[in-house]
């Protein structure tokens, strides 16, 4: 029987949604693990396809959302996560984890900020899928939805220009169809120059199934009569393309 690759996901003082997220990760094949970042050591890591920073609000989003979660993790490990991605390895950050992505500059510079609207925002997105390829979002369709629960969840670059270059490049694989935070060119989304570093805002770990949606008609338009959410398939997107670069 061929072996499941393993997926950690990491886990600071504020974490909530390690469960569900680990839930969606076991559904299309992972084995996971939950880590303390008390408990973090490179070690962790060997045999690991897979690191998974999951929403929440680590440390209270005291200060700036991520910033203490970046400077306990460089305590803690280092450069580890790094030398992690640059040996083959996949990360993926929602919402906060997102946030910390950013502050480890692990994905293209910018800083997620508080909403335009001044407030939390809780509700369903619709959001363009720009990187057809990328190995989270390879089986997900040209539009999609999936919701959010976020404060700070504006994405800005100290240049507008640099926003622009993210969509013309591809660094910004998802953004939302319409102004929904104030991000700069509507970014949702971003990933790094291998591919394997992903974050975003929005939670797929909330939409695995079809009576997740709010509306009791929708169909993911998929052949078969299959009842999956459109967060299936980008964890099932991550899975095969986990699965089909291991040794």
């Amino acid at each position: 029987m061929e072996e499941r690759p393993c997926a950690v996901l990491l886990k600071f003082p504020g974490t909530n949604c390690d469960g569900e997220t680990a839930r969606a990760l076991e559904t299309v094949g992972f084995v996971t693990e939950v880590v303390q970042i008390s408990e973090l050591t490179p070690e962790k890591l060997v045999g690991v396809r897979l690191v998974v920073l999951s929403g929440g609000f680590s440390y209270g989003d005291y200060v700036m959302a991520g910033r203490l979660a970046r400077l306990v993790t460089e305590q803690k490990v280092g450069e580890t996560l790094k030398e992690f991605r640059d040996n083959g390895g996949y990360l993926l950050g929602i919402c906060n984890g997102f946030q910390i992505l950013t502050q480890l500059d692990l994905l293209p510079a910018g800083s997620l900020v508080e909403n335009t609207s001044g407030r939390f925002q809780c509700q369903w997105v619709t959001l363009k899928n720009r990187a057809p390829q990328s190995p989270f979002l390879s089986q997900l369709p040209e539009s999609f939805e999936f919701p959010i629960a976020h404060a700070e969840g504006r994405l800005v670059t100290r240049e507008a220009g640099e926003a622009a270059g993210y969509v013309a490049s591809g660094a910004a694989a998802l953004t939302y169809a319409t102004d929904v935070n104030g991000s700069f060119e509507q970014i949702a989304g971003l990933q790094d120059e291998t591919g394997r570093v992903f974050g975003l805002m929005p939670h797929p770990e909330r939409f695995l199934r079809q009576e997740d949606h709010y509306d009791p008609d929708w169909s993911s338009g998929k052949d078969g009569g299959e009842t999956h959410g459109s967060g299936y398939y980008l964890f099932r997107s991550l899975y095969d393309s986990v699965t089909s670069t291991s040794e």
